[in-house]
């Protein structure tokens, strides 16, 4: 303690010391009060004394009351107000990092369905979107349309064949029924010299009588020899006429069978003639086909977008022959046709990530998953894992593809971040401003106690969710408050006033 603590008694001493001085010299101006006044300074002095311990004592005593009064209210006052919130069950999102570059979901080739004609218009470029329909090029057509007039001529030509062949069959069944009818006629003649030999034949009979009886007669003198030899003669007339009856029924039958040989011939020209008109009207339709494919192909020469979408390539030029791709674009065909372009369908886009070999068993068809855009953090997409190829590449990892919804921020060819979602579990979680990063790298959050005092507590942090909050592996319990505003201010043992989360102060 220093004196500064004590003017009253600095005050005293000063005036017991001018005292005794002013009584030494009266004492020796007086001898005789020399003894009275010994024993009223001696007196004094004790007086003083007392006075003096007393009043140090109650210092003393005043300065650990105000000390203690202070510690009490240094105990009582709270540092800061903070707010809190209790640790919560919750589930938690496991998620696989990865990345990857953009690419077109579905790329269309748009190829020239009529080869070795020149492109005559461009009507699109890269970049812009185009409707299913549409028109993106113009091919010439020049070539078509001569090829076109050749084609109708030589239907025109084959048509005329047809004509006169259908004369020729026309002709051929004509002399059909000609041969018809020579059959019908010469078969009744036939059948007129059948009974002109059944009539001779009958008439030699009654010769042939006669002359057996005028021969009997003339054995028996009866009659004349005149009169036998008329009998022979007739006899022999009678057999000539059957001999002439019978000659001209072969004639007859000979006619027929050269009538109905006429009729075969007429038949088999009927049928060539029937072919030739076949195959006329072969011809003709052959013809005609020809000149509807070569329609076809003149309306193939408006090349149209197959589907709606953003053209990504545009490798036609005005001057290039379909077909024929240039030398500098000789790896763009397709199955051997030299493609125009090619289209996002409908825009849509995948990222195309790679995920190692030692990870592909979290991911499935069908988990969601946040792209992040490599060259803006703020472009972020949800998409869903589309397909997993089979195959893994030289990098022992497989390429997972990922949909995405329609954007404009993103473009083929673009680098990107994925983190899929591969599965969830229950787990402990506070918000993400609790926590405190240390040098060393390592996260504490300040619980509270029951005392409205602070202690810091080391924890291990899990996966981080979209609410705002962070998965707590390890150093929590369910329950226990952790300051969430205001930590960053705290130390440990800080007595804080406490407004919940939620709360208003």
């Amino acid at each position: 303690m220093g004196e500064e603590y004590f003017p009253e008694v600095k005050k005293e001493e000063t005036m017991d010391k001018t005292v005794i001085d002013k009584t030494v010299i009266e004492t020796k101006q007086r001898p005789w009060l020399m003894p009275f006044l010994l024993g009223s300074v001696l007196g004094l002095l004790f007086g003083l004394g007392g006075m003096r311990v007393s009043t140090r004592n109650n210092v003393a005593s005043q300065q650990i009351e105000d000390t203690s009064q202070t510690a009490q209210a240094a105990n009582l006052a709270p540092t800061m107000t903070v707010t809190t919130t209790p640790v919560k069950s919750s589930r938690i999102i496991r998620t696989l990092n990865t990345r990857g570059s953009i690419a077109a979901r579905n790329l269309i080739p748009v190829l020239p369905q009529a080869n070795n004609l020149q492109v005559k218009e461009v009507r699109v470029k890269q970049g812009d979107f185009v409707k299913q329909g549409q028109v993106m090029a113009v091919l010439d057509d020049s070539l078509l349309q001569e090829q076109i007039r050749q084609a109708k001529a030589d239907v025109e030509s084959q048509q005329a064949e047809v004509a006169s062949r259908n004369a020729d069959l026309a002709s051929q069944q004509a002399a059909l029924e000609s041969a018809k009818a020579n059959v019908a006629a010469n078969q009744a003649i036939v059948k007129q010299r059948l009974a002109d030999v059944a009539q001779a034949k009958a008439r030699l009979a009654d010769v042939e009588r006669n002359f057996q009886r005028n021969q009997k007669l003339a054995g028996e003198g009866a009659i004349s020899t005149r009169e036998l030899d008329s009998s022979t003669t007739d006899l022999a007339t009678a057999r000539e006429a059957v001999r002439l009856a019978e000659a001209n029924v072969q004639t007859a039958r000979a006619n027929v069978i050269s009538a109905q040989a006429s009729i075969s011939s007429s038949r088999a020209g009927i049928l060539s003639a029937q072919a030739k008109i076949k195959s006329a009207q072969a011809n003709v339709r052959s013809s005609q086909a020809r000149v509807q494919q070569l329609r076809t192909q003149l309306g193939q020469t408006i090349v149209r977008a197959p589907v709606s979408g953003i053209v990504a390539e545009m490798l036609a030029r005005v001057g290039d022959v379909t077909g024929i791709p240039p030398q500098t674009q000789v790896a763009t065909t397709v199955g051997g046709t030299q493609k125009l372009f090619s289209i996002i369908s409908d825009g849509a886009l995948e990222l195309q990530a790679e995920v190692p070999d030692t990870q592909l068993a979290r991911v499935k068809v069908g988990n969601s998953a946040k792209v992040i855009s490599g060259a803006n953090n703020g472009v972020q997409l949800e998409g869903k894992v589309s397909s997993i190829e089979p195959l893994v590449n030289n990098k022992r990892a497989a390429i997972v593809k990922i949909d995405l919804p329609a954007t404009n921020e993103l473009k083929p060819g673009m680098f990107a971040r994925a983190e899929i979602n591969t599965n969830s579990t229950l787990g402990l979680a506070v918000p993400k401003k609790a926590l405190l990063y240390q040098s060393d790298g390592n996260a504490i959050v300040f619980t509270l106690s029951e005392e409205e005092k602070v202690r810091s507590q080391k924890i291990e942090v899990g996966e981080s969710m979209d609410d705002g909050n962070v998965e707590i592996k390890s150093g929590l319990q369910a329950g226990d408050r952790v300051v969430v505003s205001g930590a960053g201010y705290l130390k440990d043992g800080d007595k804080v006033r406490v407004v919940e989360v939620g709360s208003k102060k």
